[in-house]
């Protein structure tokens, strides 16, 4: 095996969140495939690092990179981005693929709720750690992976940790939502730096969603709907697209499903709620807003 696969994304360096299973290990195959060196996260080390050596072998490139992290916590996403750049001079793309959803209340070891945590706050501040090495790669491209859900989705600004009052789903609905409104507000803070920010939805895909903490509702729905489901190649489509597609060189700031521009909750072009979210978010990260 090739230590560097042919293809149109060769001397190209990707990460993908959330590489071991699902859509994220489908996107990141698909991107080994097209030659580009790519490093996947996944919470366990073992099956990181199996995972990476299973794409390397079904792409035919050696250069799939295991970075074990939990992104619920802070301290891991911190200790992956300086794991990344000090194995990546080079940065070209990030697809911040990780994301989940729980039916119950947890907290993180920040004393974060979790599905906060992860689905916004961790790319919010992995992105902001690996920022300048995108933007000395330019041109580079930031892909946030979103849900269709964001269309019922609202920021509650006086509780966005749903300590108040929590709901799984809604508390899923704002962060994705929350993950468009941060993809809008990066795509007018990086005019002009030759870095790309989008966001998209993959569509309905059989993956193991909602598996750690089910809603009843989930559990009566998902087997109904499974027939109905994409498989994760399919759902890793638009991710591929939005990372490697000349077609969308320069494209920022837009929302794809099916590899196209689709609607957006009309919260998503609220620019002074965009600008409010990412303060709060910086906040949370203890980071200072760019």
């Amino acid at each position: 095996m090739a230590e560097h696969a042919p293809g149109p994304m060769a001397g190209k360096t990707v990460l993908v969140t959330g590489g071991t299973g699902g859509i994220g290990r489908a996107t990141a195959l698909g991107l080994a495939s097209l030659g580009a060196r790519v490093g996947i996260t996944g919470r366990d080390a073992v099956r990181t690092a199996t995972a990476a050596a299973a794409i390397a072998g079904e792409a035919g490139n050696a250069s799939v990179d295991p970075f074990p992290a939990d992104m619920s916590s802070q301290a891991e996403v911190r200790r992956l981005a300086t794991a990344v750049l000090d194995a990546y001079p080079r940065l070209d793309v990030l697809v911040n693929n990780v994301g989940g959803f729980w039916a119950t209340r947890h907290a993180t070891a920040d004393g974060l709720e979790h599905t906060y945590a992860v689905n916004v706050l961790a790319p919010f501040l992995l992105t902001g750690l690996l920022l300048d090495r995108l933007t000395a790669s330019a041109p580079a491209r930031i892909v946030t992976v979103s849900s269709g859900a964001q269309r019922m989705g609202r920021i509650d600004f006086d509780d966005l940790q749903g300590e108040r009052d929590y709901s799984g789903q809604r508390a899923y609905n704002q962060s994705k939502l929350a993950d468009i409104l941060f993809t809008f507000e990066l795509a007018r803070r990086l005019r002009g730096t030759g870095v790309t920010a989008n966001t998209l939805h993959p569509g309905l895909v059989r993956t193991s969603f909602a598996a750690e903490d089910s809603s009843a509702a989930w559990k009566v729905m998902i087997p109904l709907l499974k027939p109905f489901m994409k498989s994760p190649a399919r759902g890793a489509e638009t991710s591929i697209y939005l990372a490697s597609s000349p077609e969308v060189e320069g494209v920022s700031g837009v929302y794809f499903a099916g590899r196209k521009p689709a609607t957006v909750n009309p919260i998503a072009n609220d620019t002074s709620a965009a600008a409010r979210l990412w303060k709060a978010n910086a906040a949370l990260v203890g980071a200072t807003a760019r």
